[in-house]
């Protein structure tokens, strides 16, 4: 994307009336969208805080996404969800995951559950009873693509959904175009062709990277003269890990044992998923389109810690603490850049709180529109941040009522204000009370300094944060379970 002064003032006056009032439209046009921005989402699948030479990462090559943030702003306190499915499902809402009981990676299974509810029955391991997660993200909510396209907009998702099969699937949900349209968490058959969706193929050896992007650009090159959204919601860096062995062969040979990310496999998956980024910048920039788009970057949640290929994790999200399925810094605090040409500033870092729930709000004032009647969020409209001020909030929230046996994850919410984040989880203690962990994330990012005891006062506070999201959310909370057996009755 070229950028050049007099075009940025002119964008930039163009831009701050847009968001102010009505769009300009040319004369002749009668598409409602004529003349407002266009939006490019790529979406991460797994690309941990500390993934990208952007956020710290020495072994990681990522030149095209570092780039981005040298035309937009980095975010460095960006949250999302645990798992993918509940983030995706905030993004396409604006609404909390404990809001729409999608608290779980549960897009895919076969079963369709679009009521949250406590489980029934719970192992006698487990101390608390947990949430079943909805399956689908319900035809009730009026999705962010369903208003773009409802302003004018076409609209193309390309990659991962993870949010339901059909009749739950993206064009059923506001996407003009969906490729591969597949329901799966991953890649059908692996990244390398043959792969084994139902009506897609590759080339054998493809990765399904290039072909996306490939897919992608022909999706922004058929809609150049009109206002267009683009959802490029990689598959990488999800399991089944898997990459094109040159790049494989590249990452070993520079593996360091030294450095706590220095998996081959998984640097070569990295490299493919910027391969595909720089793909999709290139084209807007011959097409013209870059002062006129507005393109987010982010991942769905922290990186996977927890499994090990060829002698080595797959990724390390330190200095943050654990990964993927928890709900510790490492699990939910992900990478973010918002460019947007003529308003925030090239090269510009935030520091404020944001949350996949600001999303939607904050898209649909970008492009100059109003949420529907009676339509309301959880999110909020991140623009007073992206043009270098504070938002009106300094809180997050987080719930995920699970075990996850891989991370050792129990049942639990947090809620993160200012420097501090408490962690309740349900029914943890061994008289099946609820256990808490309190963190100054100021001077203890690693979050290894458990202040709970120490400070009650700060413990009382934030629990009474937490009993108030819940209830404003109706969240279906964790209980002790009854058939618990400690371990000397076993």
């Amino acid at each position: 994307m070229r950028w050049t002064g007099p075009c940025l003032l002119s964008l930039a006056l163009w831009l701050n009336g847009l968001v102010g009032g009505a769009a300009p439209r040319p004369a002749q046009s009668n598409n409602p969208a004529a003349g407002r921005p266009n939006l490019v989402f790529i979406l991460a699948d797994d690309l941990g805080w500390r993934d990208t030479g952007l956020y710290g990462s020495t072994f990681l090559e990522t030149p095209n996404i570092d780039r981005l943030a040298q035309r937009g702003m980095m975010f460095a306190q960006a949250y999302a969800a645990p798992l993918c499915s509940p983030t995706r499902a905030s993004i396409m809402t604006g609404l909390h995951p404990a809001r729409l009981g999608m608290t779980s990676a549960s897009g895919h299974l076969p079963e369709e559950v679009l009521k949250q509810s406590l489980r029934v029955g719970a192992q006698p391991t487990h101390k608390a009873r947990q949430a079943d997660s909805v399956t689908r993200l319900s035809s009730d909510y009026f999705t962010l693509a369903e208003a773009l396209k409802e302003a004018g907009y076409v609209t193309g998702h390309f990659g991962k959904w993870h949010l339901g099969r059909a009749p739950y699937d993206p064009r059923r949900r506001g996407f003009d175009v969906d490729v591969p349209h597949w329901f799966g968490p991953g890649p059908a058959g692996g990244y390398l062709a043959p792969w084994q969706f139902p009506n897609f193929q590759g080339e054998p050896g493809e990765h399904i990277e290039d072909r996306m992007a490939a897919e992608a650009e022909k999706f922004l090159r058929a809609n150049k003269d009109r206002p267009f959204y683009l959802n490029y919601w990689a598959f990488s860096v999800h399991a089944p890990w898997g990459a094109k062995p040159s790049l494989i062969q590249k990452y070993r040979a520079k593996a360091d044992p030294k450095n706590p990310q220095r998996n081959p496999v998984y640097g070569a998956m990295v490299q493919s998923l910027d391969e595909a980024v720089g793909r999709i910048t290139r084209t807007i920039d011959e097409l013209g389109l870059a002062e006129r788009t507005i393109l987010i970057f982010s991942s769905d949640n922290g990186g996977v810690h927890f499994r090990e290929l060829d002698g080595a994790p797959m990724t390390s999200n330190a200095p943050l603490r654990a990964g993927k399925a928890t709900v510790y810094e490492g699990g939910t605090r992900t990478p973010l850049v918002v460019i947007w040409p003529g308003v925030v500033r090239p090269g510009s870092r935030s520091d404020q709180l944001v949350s996949g729930v600001d999303f939607y709000p904050t898209i649909l004032e970008l492009v100059g529109r109003r949420p529907k009647a009676g339509q309301t969020f959880d999110g909020l409209s991140i623009i007073p941040a992206l043009k270098g001020g504070t938002l009106p909030r300094d809180t997050v929230f987080c719930h995920f009522p699970h075990y996850t046996p891989a991370t050792g994850n129990t049942p639990a919410t947090y809620v993160r204000k200012g420097d501090w984040k408490l962690i309740r989880y349900y029914a943890d203690n061994e008289d099946q009370t609820d256990r808490h962990e309190l963190y100054n994330l100021k001077d203890d990012v690693g979050e290894a300094d458990n202040l709970a005891g120490r400070r009650p006062d700060k413990v009382k506070e934030l629990s009474e944060r937490i009993d108030g999201f819940l209830r404003h959310t109706k969240a279906v909370v964790p209980k002790p379970n009854p058939d618990y057996q400690p371990p000397a009755r076993r």
